[in-house]
Protein backbone atom coordinates (compact mmCIF):
# COMPACT_ATOMS: atom_id res chain seq x y z
CA UNK A 1 0.00 0.00 0.00
CA UNK A 2 0.73 3.32 0.01
CA UNK A 3 0.31 6.91 0.55
CA UNK A 4 -0.66 7.31 -3.03
CA UNK A 5 -3.45 5.06 -2.78
CA UNK A 6 -5.03 5.72 0.70
CA UNK A 7 -5.31 9.59 -0.54
CA UNK A 8 -6.84 7.94 -3.70
CA UNK A 9 -9.35 6.42 -1.56
CA UNK A 10 -10.64 8.92 0.87
CA UNK A 11 -10.75 11.38 -2.04
CA UNK A 12 -13.13 8.42 -4.23
CA UNK A 13 -15.13 8.23 -0.79
CA UNK A 14 -15.59 12.56 -1.24
CA UNK A 15 -13.58 15.50 -1.53
CA UNK A 16 -11.11 17.08 0.61
CA UNK A 17 -8.71 19.27 1.32
CA UNK A 18 -5.23 18.35 2.51
CA UNK A 19 -6.52 19.26 6.22
CA UNK A 20 -9.40 17.64 5.62
CA UNK A 21 -7.51 14.88 4.84
CA UNK A 22 -5.25 14.73 7.26
CA UNK A 23 -8.18 14.93 10.04
CA UNK A 24 -9.40 11.64 8.04
CA UNK A 25 -6.14 9.87 8.58
CA UNK A 26 -6.06 10.46 12.27
CA UNK A 27 -9.63 9.10 12.63
CA UNK A 28 -9.45 5.95 10.29
CA UNK A 29 -6.09 5.38 9.05
CA UNK A 30 -3.75 6.05 11.55
CA UNK A 31 -3.63 2.47 12.74
CA UNK A 32 -3.22 1.19 9.40
CA UNK A 33 -1.14 3.61 7.53
CA UNK A 34 0.34 6.75 9.45
CA UNK A 35 1.09 9.72 7.28
CA UNK A 36 2.53 13.12 8.60
CA UNK A 37 1.02 16.43 6.99
CA UNK A 38 4.22 17.20 4.88
CA UNK A 39 3.72 13.51 3.35
CA UNK A 40 -0.06 13.91 2.73
CA UNK A 41 0.62 17.61 0.91
CA UNK A 42 3.41 16.54 -0.85
CA UNK A 43 1.32 13.31 -2.67
CA UNK A 44 -1.00 15.43 -2.94
CA UNK A 45 0.64 17.78 -5.28
CA UNK A 46 1.70 14.67 -7.16
CA UNK A 47 -0.89 13.12 -7.71
CA UNK A 48 -2.62 16.42 -9.11
CA UNK A 49 0.84 16.51 -11.48
CA UNK A 50 -0.43 13.34 -12.42
CA UNK A 51 -4.09 14.46 -13.35
CA UNK A 52 -4.85 11.86 -10.45
CA UNK A 53 -6.45 14.46 -8.83
CA UNK A 54 -7.92 17.72 -9.18
CA UNK A 55 -8.29 20.92 -7.43
CA UNK A 56 -12.29 21.40 -7.54
CA UNK A 57 -12.75 24.55 -5.17
CA UNK A 58 -10.01 26.92 -3.43
CA UNK A 59 -10.73 29.11 -0.49
CA UNK A 60 -9.18 31.47 1.78
CA UNK A 61 -5.75 31.35 2.74
CA UNK A 62 -4.79 29.23 -0.37
CA UNK A 63 -7.12 26.14 0.93
CA UNK A 64 -7.67 23.68 -1.62
CA UNK A 65 -10.41 20.76 -1.78
CA UNK A 66 -9.16 18.03 -4.31
CA UNK A 67 -11.74 15.55 -6.32
CA UNK A 68 -10.82 12.45 -7.75
CA UNK A 69 -10.44 12.00 -11.57
CA UNK A 70 -11.36 9.28 -14.08
CA UNK A 71 -7.20 8.18 -14.02
CA UNK A 72 -7.23 8.39 -9.98
CA UNK A 73 -9.90 6.25 -9.94
CA UNK A 74 -8.87 3.57 -12.99
CA UNK A 75 -5.55 3.86 -10.87
CA UNK A 76 -7.29 3.00 -7.34
CA UNK A 77 -9.44 0.19 -9.03
CA UNK A 78 -6.43 -1.53 -10.61
CA UNK A 79 -4.29 -1.24 -6.84
CA UNK A 80 -7.61 -2.55 -5.12
CA UNK A 81 -7.82 -5.82 -7.85
CA UNK A 82 -4.02 -6.54 -8.31
CA UNK A 83 -4.48 -9.92 -6.75
CA UNK A 84 -0.67 -10.27 -6.36
CA UNK A 85 0.09 -7.29 -4.07
CA UNK A 86 4.33 -7.40 -3.01
CA UNK A 87 5.02 -9.01 0.33
CA UNK A 88 6.50 -7.11 3.09
CA UNK A 89 10.37 -6.92 1.94
CA UNK A 90 11.54 -6.24 5.66
CA UNK A 91 10.37 -7.08 9.30
CA UNK A 92 12.42 -5.77 11.76
CA UNK A 93 10.69 -7.69 14.52
CA UNK A 94 11.54 -10.84 13.00
CA UNK A 95 15.36 -9.80 11.80
CA UNK A 96 15.72 -9.41 15.70
CA UNK A 97 14.36 -12.57 16.86
CA UNK A 98 16.54 -14.40 13.92
CA UNK A 99 19.82 -13.18 16.36
CA UNK A 100 17.98 -13.38 20.02
CA UNK A 101 21.24 -16.13 20.32
CA UNK A 102 23.95 -13.35 20.60
CA UNK A 103 21.82 -12.28 23.88
CA UNK A 104 21.42 -13.73 27.51
CA UNK A 105 17.99 -15.41 27.60
CA UNK A 106 17.19 -13.25 30.09
CA UNK A 107 17.69 -10.01 27.56
CA UNK A 108 15.93 -12.32 25.19
CA UNK A 109 12.91 -12.81 27.27
CA UNK A 110 12.72 -8.83 27.97
CA UNK A 111 12.88 -8.16 24.24
CA UNK A 112 10.13 -10.51 23.82
CA UNK A 113 7.90 -9.51 26.83
CA UNK A 114 8.32 -5.60 25.15
CA UNK A 115 7.07 -7.00 21.90
CA UNK A 116 3.88 -8.17 23.63
CA UNK A 117 3.35 -4.95 25.72
CA UNK A 118 3.52 -3.29 22.52
CA UNK A 119 0.75 -5.51 21.38
CA UNK A 120 -1.25 -5.02 24.87
CA UNK A 121 -1.03 -1.26 24.29
CA UNK A 122 -2.23 -1.67 20.63
CA UNK A 123 -5.21 -3.78 21.36
CA UNK A 124 -6.01 -0.87 23.81
CA UNK A 125 -5.86 1.92 21.41
CA UNK A 126 -7.95 -0.39 18.66
CA UNK A 127 -10.24 -1.10 20.94
CA UNK A 128 -11.47 2.26 21.64
CA UNK A 129 -11.29 3.41 18.71
CA UNK A 130 -14.03 0.71 18.16
CA UNK A 131 -16.28 1.35 21.35
CA UNK A 132 -15.68 5.47 20.35
CA UNK A 133 -16.62 5.49 16.86
CA UNK A 134 -19.92 5.53 15.96
CA UNK A 135 -20.00 2.24 13.24
CA UNK A 136 -23.20 3.82 11.35
CA UNK A 137 -22.29 7.50 10.46
CA UNK A 138 -19.53 7.30 8.01
CA UNK A 139 -19.30 5.95 4.71
CA UNK A 140 -16.30 3.87 5.44
CA UNK A 141 -17.69 2.10 8.37
CA UNK A 142 -18.08 -1.41 7.05
CA UNK A 143 -14.49 -1.60 5.85
CA UNK A 144 -13.21 0.35 8.95
CA UNK A 145 -14.61 -2.50 11.14
CA UNK A 146 -13.46 -4.87 8.67
CA UNK A 147 -9.53 -3.23 9.32
CA UNK A 148 -10.24 -2.89 13.35
CA UNK A 149 -10.80 -6.57 13.63
CA UNK A 150 -7.89 -7.70 11.35
CA UNK A 151 -5.96 -5.41 13.77
CA UNK A 152 -7.09 -6.72 16.94
CA UNK A 153 -6.49 -10.33 15.73
CA UNK A 154 -3.04 -9.61 14.81
CA UNK A 155 -2.14 -8.09 18.00
CA UNK A 156 -3.50 -11.24 19.19
CA UNK A 157 -1.28 -13.22 17.54
CA UNK A 158 1.40 -11.29 18.27
CA UNK A 159 0.75 -11.58 22.31
CA UNK A 160 0.09 -15.19 22.33
CA UNK A 161 3.52 -15.65 19.97
CA UNK A 162 5.72 -13.47 22.07
CA UNK A 163 4.24 -15.83 25.45
CA UNK A 164 4.95 -19.16 23.25
CA UNK A 165 8.53 -17.60 22.22
CA UNK A 166 9.84 -16.24 26.00
CA UNK A 167 9.01 -20.16 26.73
CA UNK A 168 11.69 -21.28 23.88
CA UNK A 169 14.73 -18.81 24.89
CA UNK A 170 14.09 -19.02 28.98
Amino acid sequence: MSLRHALLGLLADRPASGYDLLGRFKESLANVWPATQSQIYTELTKLAATDRITVSAEGPRGRKEYTITAQGRADLHAWLTDPTPPPPARNETLLRVFFLDALTPTEAATYLTALESRSTAALATLETVRSTTDWTAAPLATNGRLAIEWGERFHRMNQEWAQWAKQQVT
